[in-house]
């Protein structure tokens, strides 16, 4: 009996009696059937405990031992007094199914982490075709927004469009929902399913530099500050630097531009954080180059705006920059300097509210990790899923900490 009860809780299959367990070298073979009572007819409500017959049915359970494991039931079948015949009930298996419920919910539970239905499916001993329809069951709807709105795009290439576009609680670390497209129609079809009371209730928008995130947050978002996610801004100059080192280097010979692209980061460096060898190399480099000494002159003059307090002073910071990026005679730096007038607003409210895109990028990144273990998605919907799935772990985690 203490044999009986230990193998029981072993196996997890409560409920059932095993008869004899069978092993090979790659599986585990149990044999058990149901312990016999009495069953309510489901055409007229009565118990009978009359058996009509017995069938054996083969299902597959969660693998044990590193082995797969094969459960052989003794299935029975009652016969009522008023002729109705039916299986007996059992709780670890629904009507029609050949996989218990555990190994469903483990499935499900697996494909949480960045992982593929094929590296799934070859675990569980099951056709790709079968995780698949197994996580078909799992569908995310949609959520409240917060006061806090993070939203970006990435490379999705699924649903027929080469971006998708993802939304963020950043304060509370939640992922939102996931957009098939980052066209202002997709967002504006999606934001006009919520109240106007409850757009009205959002208070921080954070985006980068694509124009129709900022349409939206105006048209949708009223009452919301719009911020510019402090990395994009600052890009446009490092960016604007890259081009006119780039562009400088091809009029020197073979060896001198190795050296200046094997430098490059150095260049961008903040010259005061350089140690004294460092400052000299990139002082050779602004000698040999005018142009690339004046360009190296406004990057660092507008990296000292970072080290702005407040809203004012940097506004007036950046205001100085602008103009004086405008009078310069540098192309790159021309056009970086109108960008930073366009996005004024939202660069100076980034100074002010500490909120930016790091968790949405953080996710990016993660996102990217799933796309390429798959070798990419192309059903939208099972991908959002996906997603979805695998954030929702982690916001779990984070709300048991």
């Amino acid at each position: 009996m203490l044999y009986k009860y230990f193998t029981e809780k072993l196996t997890g299959l409560q409920g059932l009696s095993i008869e004899k367990v069978e092993e090979n070298q790659n599986t585990i073979h149990i044999h058990c059937k149901l312990e016999r009572k009495k069953h309510k007819c489901p055409c007229c409500g009565k118990l009978t405990n009359t058996i009509h017959d017995y069938r054996e049915q083969v299902i597959k359970d969660i693998p044990a031992f590193g082995k797969y494991v094969f459960i052989h039931i003794k299935k029975r079948r009652y016969r009522c007094t008023c002729g109705k015949r039916f299986a007996e009930k059992n709780k670890f298996l629904p009507s029609y199914h050949r996989m218990t419920n555990r190994l469903s919910a483990y499935i499900i539970d697996k494909l949480r982490d960045a992982v593929t239905y094929t590296s799934v499916a070859r675990e569980m001993n099951l056709s790709v075709n079968t995780v698949i329809r197994v996580f078909g069951v799992v569908d995310y709807g949609h959520k409240n927004l917060p006061s806090a709105l993070s939203i970006d795009e990435f490379k999705g290439n699924t649903g027929g469009e080469k971006y998708q576009c993802i939304i963020t609680d950043p304060v509370k670390k939640v992922v939102l929902d996931i957009l098939p497209a980052r066209t202002e129609v997709c967002l504006t079809k999606y934001f006009a399913k919520f109240s106007k009371s409850e757009r009205e209730n959002v208070k921080y928008f954070v985006s980068d530099m694509w124009k129709p995130f900022a349409n939206i947050a105006t048209a949708w978002f009223k009452n919301s500050k719009q911020i510019v996610d402090k990395y994009h801004w600052i890009r446009q100059v490092n960016l604007a630097f890259e081009s006119v080192r780039k562009e400088e280097q091809k009029k020197f010979s073979k060896t001198h531009r190795r050296y200046f692209k094997k430098s490059r980061f150095l260049l961008l460096k903040r010259f005061e954080k350089l140690t004294d060898e460092q400052k000299q190399q990139v002082n050779i480099m602004l000698y040999a180059s005018p142009t690339l000494s004046t360009a190296h002159f406004y990057k660092e003059d507008f990296l000292k705006i970072l080290d702005c307090k407040d809203r004012e002073t940097a506004k007036k910071a950046m205001s100085d920059w602008i103009n004086w990026a405008y009078n310069c005679d540098i192309p790159q730096f021309v056009k970086c300097a109108k960008t930073m007038m366009n996005w004024l607003t939202g660069i100076l409210n980034s100074f002010t509210i500490t909120i930016t895109n790091g968790f949405t990028e953080g996710c990016n990144n993660k996102i990217k990790v799933l796309k390429r273990n798959a070798y990419g998605f192309r059903n939208f919907k099972r991908f959002r899923n996906r997603i979805l799935h695998m954030f929702a772990y982690q916001s779990e985690k984070q709300a048991t900490v």
